[in-house]
């Protein structure tokens, strides 16, 4: 199928769908108020997530071959979509979202009966085979992509430019293979395009708005599940390994606050600012900078893990490699926080 009609419809669709659902926005109070953390003018709508996933709604059922698995998954999203925005309504305990998010995934996972088998040969001499257990870790893999794109929504633009990137990433390698989800990663660019048009201000007639949670949940929900199908496939279209890279940023920098929270006797679920897009903040770079110099970032890696994948580099390279990413990065961020933070206290 010619993906450029479909791709047409859904940036229409989702860019009069924020026009339509806006108002509704300040009727029921889903707004986003400037506050410590957030540091914006004025009282932004969080209709972003619930346009695209209107859009893609739309257009998946009139573009994509209907099949259960489908059904499930734009179950499975609206559940998650709702979630979120009770969570942007009345700020949800971080139990509440993690029980929530755990019944949304087993939902996916038991509801298609499609799960990570095994993690390849990441070791190099065998093959590390996850037996029944993939399920759980599967359920683990949908909860991190979640709360990974989530914690990335600290700038304008950033989580929508970091899923873009990571839709580009899983369009390119589905549509390697005949299947029926490459539209999928297709048409959720085109609806990104149009959020972004909004939330980044591109023209002065366009009103800014916000994601929300319910949009970075529903899509990082959306990008894990796509990275499980398609090392699942058939014919898969990309190792598990392969999937780190696409999520690069969002994961790294995850993990690594979450470490550092820990570490400072903290609780990992608990709010601060001491993500990469607030680094650059702290060391005197604009928002803007701070969203183009990560985007380019993401993007060399998700290009890293696509190049690999065609060229069939080692699973155990891959990884290996990404472990030394992970850990340099850990270790530079702590490095230039605690100057940061000595600075201030001379």
């Amino acid at each position: 199928m010619d993906y450029w009609f479909p791709v047409f419809v859904t940036f229409l669709v989702s860019f009069f769908a924020i026009k339509l659902v806006k108002p509704l926005a300040v009727k029921t109070g889903l707004l986003d108020y400037p506050c410590e953390r957030k540091v914006h003018d004025g009282h932004i709508p969080l209709v972003g997530g619930i346009a695209i996933y209107l859009s893609v709604l739309i257009t998946s059922m009139v573009f994509i071959e209907h099949s259960q698995n489908l059904n499930i998954y734009l179950v499975a999203a609206a559940l998650v979509l709702f979630l979120g925005a009770l969570d942007d309504r009345y700020l949800l305990s971080v139990k509440v979202r993690l029980v929530s998010q755990i019944i949304v995934a087993s939902l996916m996972i038991f509801g298609t009966e499609t799960y990570l088998q095994s993690f390849g040969t990441i070791f190099g001499f065998f093959e590390l085979h996850l037996g029944y257990t993939g399920a759980a870790v599967s359920v683990i893999a949908i909860i991190a992509g979640i709360n990974a794109i989530n914690m990335m929504d600290g700038i304008d633009g950033l989580a929508g430019a970091l899923s873009l990137i990571a839709f580009g990433a899983l369009a390119f390698l589905l549509s390697r293979f005949t299947n029926e989800w490459y539209l999928l990663p297709v048409l959720f660019i085109a609806a990104l395009l149009a959020y972004l048009l909004f939330n980044l201000n591109l023209h002065h007639s366009f009103t800014k708005v916000f994601m929300g949670d319910s949009g970075n949940m529903f899509i990082g929900l959306t990008i894990v599940w796509l990275m499980i199908v398609g090392t699942e496939l058939d014919t898969p279209a990309f190792r598990p390994v392969t999937a780190l890279y696409i999520i690069a940023i969002p994961l790294i920098d995850m993990v690594s606050v979450m470490i550092r929270r820990m570490r400072s006797g903290g609780s990992p679920f608990t709010a601060d600012r001491q993500h990469l897009h607030h680094l650059f903040e702290a060391l005197g770079y604009s928002r803007r900078y701070a969203l183009v110099a990560i985007s380019c970032v993401a993007c060399l890696f998700a290009f890293i893990g696509c190049l690999a994948e065609i060229y069939f580099v080692p699973e155990w390279i891959l990884f290996t490699f990404f472990i030394l990413l992970f850990t340099c990065y850990s270790l530079f961020t702590q490095q230039m926080w605690d100057n940061i933070n000595n600075k201030k206290n001379n």
